[in-house]
């Protein structure tokens, strides 16, 4: 059965340069607080948030990464909201704002496996890619 209706249009985040230029500098500082500074700076940039989710996460610091992927992703839908977003339609990887609000899905999904919530885990996931299948395929792959 084919779907007459149309797809909503895709999502896209406007960007946020200055953000990203601090997400840059910490990047070459490489810590933990130089993140929670653009975090702090920045709170609804979901892209620090992410950097700090998944920090912690390869840490295994599940449940620090855990809020902070919770924040990103909370902070992230606000944003969609404001983008135009009615709840459902793609959400594209390929747009580099979205990434922030995609990496923090995706950790969420695995930060609440890991302490058995399954069923947000597998929520986050099928999020993920009700967004974008090719987020997930990214993400996967780092």
């Amino acid at each position: 059965m084919q779907n007459l209706l149309p797809e909503p249009p895709a999502t896209l985040l406007p960007a946020h340069e200055e953000a990203d230029a601090a997400l840059a500098d910490a990047a070459e500082q490489d810590t933990d607080e130089a993140y929670a500074e653009v975090a702090a700076r920045y709170p609804t940039h979901s892209a620090a948030w992410a950097a700090l989710a998944t920090r912690a996460f390869a840490a295994g610091q599940v449940i620090p990464a855990y809020a902070f992927a919770r924040t990103g992703y909370h902070r992230g839908l606000d944003q969609l909201r404001r983008s135009g977003w009615k709840g459902h339609g793609p959400v594209p990887w390929s747009h580099k704002p979205n990434r922030g609000f995609l990496r923090c899905l995706y950790v969420l999904s695995r930060a609440a496996g890991e302490i058995g919530e399954a069923d947000e885990a597998a929520r986050c996931a099928q999020f993920l890619r009700d967004c974008d299948p090719a987020a997930g395929d990214a993400l996967a792959s780092n």
